[in-house]
């Protein structure tokens, strides 16, 4: 199976309000894929229908092979990180990752907290493990939600605008974690963002979308070596490119 996500002319309306118009693309297997558009544009909401978190009223979506309308297996190879880390205040950090591995499978097994360990370590909070998110800062507390998302072993991360809010140091430091994982986990990863300094960055594709009614206005192949300057001559063309998308 080449793609692990292919769209084919999504459509959502909420009312009379039409927000995806015809949407279509594909993201490869173990792809970092980047949504970038105008806030408000119907982002968040193409992570819900891929999620199953809402419907949608027009067009396909099949993820891992299977049409998100008429099968539900899939849903056990995706995961998905917030905007907001969404921990619950009166459990651990141990605690709010392991949460995941029990709505999932009902029960929490030896191999499974030794998996928990792992993404802990994975994101560099091992030595927070009993701390409670009161006790985070803001850049921890997503550590912990993409912990929380990985301690399932997804093949596919949704990940909406994970890093908004965060300053500068810790926003860059968040995005080289999540390179880390994306490279060593093996994951497809579809990335919602409405900065292209970010989308450049991570992407090695990114979908540009327009403004309602939302359609796909250029899908951008990212050849830029890693690591990546942003500072360089490749870097600021295509972030020239990608703002004359925006208001072309």
């Amino acid at each position: 199976m080449k793609y692990a996500i292919t769209i084919s002319d999504l459509k959502k309306s909420y009312g009379n309000l039409l927000v995806l118009d015809g949407i279509s693309f594909n993201v490869k297997n173990s792809e970092f894929c980047c949504v970038l558009g105008p806030s408000g544009c119907g982002k968040t909401t193409l992570l819900k229908i891929l999620a199953k978190l809402t419907s949608f009223d027009g067009g396909s979506v099949d993820v891992q092979g299977s049409n998100v309308k008429e099968d539900d297996g899939f849903l056990s190879s995706i995961s998905v990180v917030f905007q907001e880390p969404r921990l619950l205040r009166w459990r651990t950090v141990r605690e709010n990752v392991r949460l995941s591995v029990e709505l999932r499978k009902g029960k929490v097994e030896a191999e499974d907290e030794e998996i928990v360990d792992s993404c802990l370590r994975m994101v560099g909070l091992q030595a927070y493990s009993n701390a409670y998110p009161h006790e985070l800062s803001g850049g921890m507390k997503q550590r912990v939600a993409l912990a929380r998302a990985l301690a399932v072993k997804p093949k596919i991360l949704l990940m909406d605008e994970p890093l908004t809010g965060l300053d500068v140091r810790t926003r860059k430091e968040l995005q080289e974690e999540i390179l880390k994982v994306w490279s060593e986990e093996n994951l497809t990863i579809l990335f919602v963002t409405h900065d292209p300094k970010e989308a450049i960055y991570l992407a090695e594709r990114i979908v540009v979308f327009s403004d309602k009614p939302t359609r796909v206005k250029d899908i951008i192949d990212v050849d830029i070596p890693r690591p990546r300057d942003l500072s360089s001559s490749e870097a600021l063309a295509l972030e020239r490119y990608i703002y004359n998308c925006f208001y072309a």
